[in-house]
């Protein structure tokens, strides 16, 4: 009986510790976002992070993106030609 009074709390503790790891693994596929960037990538980002991150958070929000001299926006568009386009929406002909 005691085998079995084990073997049922084993099943439990099982059942209960599988969510929170699985939501552990899908935490970590959350935070890496979409393809990695190339050194060109890279090196075009730091440079406008460093010029227009007003907040200092290290990313680029819509507001600080809209304030891109011409110059800088061309820049950003030649290195992420895919920016701002969504994916899989098609549009109605």
């Amino acid at each position: 009986m005691k085998k079995f009074a084990t073997f049922c709390f084993a099943i439990a503790l099982l059942g209960v510790a599988t969510p929170a790891i699985t939501h552990a693994a899908d935490g970590e596929a959350k935070k890496k976002k979409g393809p990695e960037m190339s050194e060109e990538q890279k090196k075009v980002m730091k440079e406008l992070v460093e010029k227009y991150d007003a907040d200092k958070n290290g990313r680029l929000n819509a507001e600080e993106r809209g304030k891109f001299s011409a110059e800088d926006k061309a820049k950003y568009e030649k290195a992420f030609p895919d920016a701002g386009k969504k994916k899989g929406k098609k549009k109605d002909a």
